[in-house]
């Protein structure tokens, strides 16, 4: 009798603790369905400590509306142009970031392909055009035209999420575009990117040919 007692006691103890696990939220269809996606700001993503269930209807985006109700979501999309002040605010930014970097690092190895926006080929403005397209920020299409919005920070106030930008043509244009994955202590900035030679990669400002090269670095969200 004593066994199936403590057995019961272990049993709930299990069951507690794996209720409380937390629930990170990788996508904006599953944050729409857990009522976790700002419909005015288009940017609110959380984590979620519910843990997920499976999506009964793509029309479900509130967790107490019947399936067979007709909802229709549209979201609105945040558009950035070529100002020199737009930066997106967010109570979530840094969660935002977070999923911004797990995105576009989902496309590691994938090979360079000039005007490539999808899977089969990046250029450098491509991968922060679609990788931020996730979440409805549409960024200007080429890295000459990304670097006029935002603000432009000193490199000592770099951080995750930031724009980096590279002029590899010459000092008289920026040519090319990077976000910002890590930040060391020493000043090292990472960053992800689609360069001509190996596709999506992370690289380092440590590195010559980006130290000669770099041109500035642009915040996007606050």
């Amino acid at each position: 009798m004593k066994k199936i007692f403590y057995l019961l006691i272990i049993l709930s103890l299990i069951t507690s603790c794996k209720s409380k696990k937390s629930v990170i939220i990788t996508s904006k269809k599953e944050a729409i369905k857990k009522k976790k996606y700002d419909d005015d700001l288009n940017i609110r993503i959380l984590v979620s400590n519910k843990k997920s269930t499976p999506e009964k209807s793509k029309k479900s985006v509130d967790l107490n509306v019947k399936d067979d109700e007709d909802i229709s979501y549209q979201p609105k999309e945040i558009i950035l142009t070529n100002t020199d002040d737009v930066v997106i605010t967010s109570d979530d930014s840094n969660y935002l970031i977070e999923q911004l970097i797990y995105y576009a690092s989902e496309n590691l190895g994938i090979h360079y392909r000039s005007g490539g926006t999808t899977k089969a080929g990046f250029d450098c403005s491509g991968l922060m055009y679609s990788t931020f397209k996730i979440y409805n920020i549409i960024l200007p299409r080429s890295s000459s035209d990304m670097a006029k919005i935002g603000l432009v920070k000193e490199k000592k106030e770099a951080r995750k999420g930031d724009l980096i930008f590279f002029k590899t043509r010459g000092k008289s244009q920026i040519s090319h575009v990077g976000m910002i994955t890590e930040v060391g202590s020493d000043g090292e900035i990472k960053f992800i990117h689609s360069s001509t030679q190996n596709g999506v990669i992370i690289s380092s400002t440590k590195e010559s040919y980006y130290q000669r090269t770099f041109a500035q670095i642009n915040r996007i969200i606050e």
